[in-house]
């Protein structure tokens, strides 16, 4: 039986401020965003060549915005998802290099809320999806 991670949840302050971000700055698509009633909002996204969605919403979302730390993207190339990270105007820290080995590689970024990510390049697993 396989299991497979299909959503995370990211707690956000302002869902439609972090939807532009992920989806014009990151280049996420947008699956749904639908309003089930005043107080119930649900978006979700999806990076680009991910079987995993994120979402996040009014109503449905538990946790403080700002408190999802560690989340992995996987890219083939570091230095390209850098520099376009950089051009959609996404604070990137620099390349960090833990390793010679691949997988060894990352790049840091927050979203608006302060959530957490990192960008690892594995060149020998990366699925093929590009930053868009």
């Amino acid at each position: 039986m396989d299991w497979t991670l299909e959503v995370v949840v990211v707690p956000v302050s302002d869902i439609d401020r972090s939807k532009h971000f992920y989806s014009e700055q990151l280049g996420f698509v947008v699956d749904h965003d639908t309003t089930f009633s005043e107080d119930t909002r649900v978006v979700q996204l999806t990076p680009p060549g991910s079987g995993c969605s994120i979402v996040m919403g009014k109503g449905i979302v538990k946790g403080e915005p700002g408190s999802l730390k560690g989340v992995q993207l996987v890219v083939s190339d570091l230095e390209k998802a850098r520099a376009q990270l950089l051009e959609r105007g996404v604070e990137a820290g620099e390349i960090v290099r833990m390793n010679d080995k691949d997988g060894g590689s990352f790049v840091f970024f927050d979203d608006p809320d302060g959530n957490s990510w990192a960008v690892q390049e594995i060149k020998a697993r990366a699925t093929g999806g590009e930053w868009k």
